[in-house]
């Protein structure tokens, strides 16, 4: 596998509270040359992204981000902003404490209401796997499956851990065909990289790939 193909599938990530413009302007500067699949970005400057990349970059932000615990009604009214700031992409975080509740439907209804604000546009659902147990990753893939959503993703890359080599193989095996895995949190080198994509990860959600080509001379 060459390095593009490896970079035309990460979503370079800047998630950072305090990024400022002129690093998210240097994101899109290093996404744009590199071909990345999107930078991933914090809401507050997806417009601007979109008018410094114009149509030459998909724009990814985040929704209910990191934690998930706010209302279904705040994440879909977050999407709608989102997108009419120019998101391509929008990843968003399930709420946990459903989850370690039990109440699996209401988990459904919440991403069912977020892919219902995308409008055409790419969903990808954060499932948290590090505060997860097997069985509720089992769970998780069978409702991101029946939800509509493009994507199941792994972590934020903010809580106690990200993805492992172990989750993709679960969740491929677990998830129906037609819904694609992020991997995210964790991913430094490119021979991760490559790892998690052989196992059956679509995408990469990483901060550190682009840096690495960088530094490699590619």
């Amino acid at each position: 596998m060459d390095i593009q193909e490896i970079l035309s599938r990460c979503d370079h990530t800047l998630l950072r509270p305090d990024a400022t413009s002129g690093e998210i302007m240097e994101l899109c500067d290093q996404g744009i040359k590199y071909k990345v699949a999107s930078v991933c970005i914090p809401p507050c400057h997806v417009a601007g992204a979109k008018n410094y990349a114009g149509g030459s970059l998909r724009i990814c932000t985040v929704i209910g981000f990191p934690n998930g615990y706010s209302t279904a009604r705040i994440k879909a009214m977050e999407t709608v902003d989102a997108i009419k700031n120019g998101a391509d992409e929008i990843d968003m975080v399930i709420n946990l404490a459903m989850v370690k509740d039990g109440c699996f439907s209401d988990i459904l209804d919440e991403i069912k209401s977020v892919r219902s604000c995308c409008k055409g546009h790419i969903l990808k659902v954060i499932i948290e796997t590090c505060l997860l147990t097997q069985e509720e990753k089992q769970i998780l893939c069978e409702i991101v499956s029946n939800s509509g959503a493009d994507y199941i993703k792994t972590s934020t890359g903010f809580s106690a851990g990200g993805a492992t080599r172990e989750d993709i193989v679960l969740m491929r095996r677990f998830c129906s065909p037609q819904v694609k895995i992020k991997a995210a949190g964790g991913i430094s080198t490119l021979e991760d990289a490559r790892e998690f994509i052989e196992l059956g990860a679509d995408r990469l959600g990483t901060s550190r790939i682009v840096k690495l080509v960088m530094e490699e001379g590619y």
